[in-house]
């Protein structure tokens, strides 16, 4: 089974990009447990968008776990090779570490085009059996995605900020 993950970038969190924040370290540590309940039923491979804020905890509690359950797989589903071009250098680095340690990288599209993240998240929905959600409610990507997998009828594990 696979699991697929959606979630908010660090603007839409309270605490905004400060992760000494007990309320990120909160998040993370809920993401893991997330991931154990997605394993637990039977899901074996987790596609990670790669985003900055949620994607990069998602992907970051996946290896964690990884550590204690070597079957568990990271999948990075990049929009484009260019995702990470205007991020800042301690992003790019976090970020190629994260490739870096990934089963697998997949690159959906060439290059950079209006909507092309939008088209990720559908084709890691479109995979996928189980959808993790760091989600406020609100609109965004991170809404229409979730409303996505609803319709496909995927399991719904929500985190509500």
């Amino acid at each position: 089974m696979i699991c697929a993950f959606t979630g908010h970038r660090p603007q839409r969190f309270p605490w905004g990009g400060n992760e000494a924040d007990p309320r990120c370290a909160a998040l993370k540590a809920l993401l893991r447990v997330k991931i154990r309940e997605a394993a637990a039923l039977g899901c074996r491979t987790f596609l990670c968008g790669m985003a900055l804020g949620s994607d990069t905890y998602f992907a970051e509690a996946v290896l964690l776990e990884r550590e204690s359950s070597p079957a568990l797989r990271l999948e990075a589903v990049l929009p484009c090779p260019e995702q990470a071009l205007r991020w800042s250098k301690l992003d790019c680095d976090r970020h190629a570490r994260l490739l870096a340690a990934c089963d697998q990288v997949t690159v959906l599209e060439e290059a950079y085009s209006q909507g092309c993240m939008l088209r990720r998240n559908r084709a890691m929905v479109d995979r996928a059996d189980v959808l993790i959600s760091v989600y406020d409610g609100g609109g965004g990507g991170t809404g229409s995605t979730v409303d996505y997998a609803r319709r496909r009828g995927l399991t719904l594990l929500p985190v509500w900020l």
